[in-house]
């Protein structure tokens, strides 16, 4: 990571745009266009956030839902600008900040993909689900082929210290694991200083693996093995 209230409507699948290829008397023909682009790279790339279903936690169901700038850079905005998100992500600024910082991931090729992280319907928290393998992280750890990486911020200041963070971290890591199955690996590399992420981490059966020095700062890198997924 540099390191709404609006209501989250369902976001389109890969399923839909599939939907956009047209079968002519046994001749694939595509009849693509700039909105479909996406979903077709989230499918390719990270088997599709947008189809992972809901986990069941203690806190309540939680699901991830891509973003749609028209719709949520209002609120991301608002949770850039608080100061104890700032500090790590250094998004803070107008909405123009926020948008590029998005745009970056939504007109790439589907590698990183952000999301809304939805409790119980309500949108508290955003991520980031990424191909760590084909990250520059990758260049500073010894990379397995579909390492999947997350970061994240919880938006809410009153969602904070008091436990939320580990039981997401712990959901968001099964939903990778049991959606990706070419998936070994959930990688993270929180900001050393950032003590309660790095705990929230650990507690969620992550362990820190090695620290790291990234361009913007020194990280833990944590990992959290499918080896283990039953045993934790």
């Amino acid at each position: 990571m540099r390191s709404t209230d609006t209501p989250a409507h369902s976001a389109g699948s890969a399923t839909d745009a599939l939907g956009a290829i047209e079968v002519v008397e046994h001749t694939v023909e595509p009849r693509l266009n700039a909105d479909l682009l996406p979903l077709l790279a989230e499918a390719d790339l990270l088997d599709s956030p947008a189809l992972w279903g809901s986990a069941a936690t203690t806190a309540g169901a939680f699901r991830l839902e891509p973003v749609r700038p028209g719709r949520d850079l209002g609120l991301l905005t608002g949770w850039m600008n608080d100061p104890e998100v700032a500090a790590y992500w250094e998004l803070a600024g107008p909405a123009a900040v926020t948008a590029a910082h998005l745009r970056a991931q939504l007109d790439g090729d589907g590698r990183s993909i952000p999301c809304l992280g939805l409790l119980d319907g309500t949108p508290m928290s955003y991520w980031e689900i990424y191909r760590a393998d084909l990250d520059p992280l990758s260049l500073h750890y010894p990379a397995r082929p579909h390492d999947t990486g997350i970061h994240l911020l919880i938006g809410d200041g009153t969602n904070r210290g008091r436990g939320l963070g580990t039981t997401l971290l712990r959901a968001v890591a099964d939903l990778v694991l049991g959606n990706r199955p070419r998936c070994t690996r959930v990688i993270a590399e929180p900001d050393i200083r950032n003590t309660p992420s790095v705990s929230a981490f650990l507690n969620s059966g992550f362990r820190c693996s090695a620290e790291i020095d990234l361009p913007e700062k020194r990280a833990a890198l944590m990992i959290r093995e499918r080896a283990l997924r039953n045993l934790l």
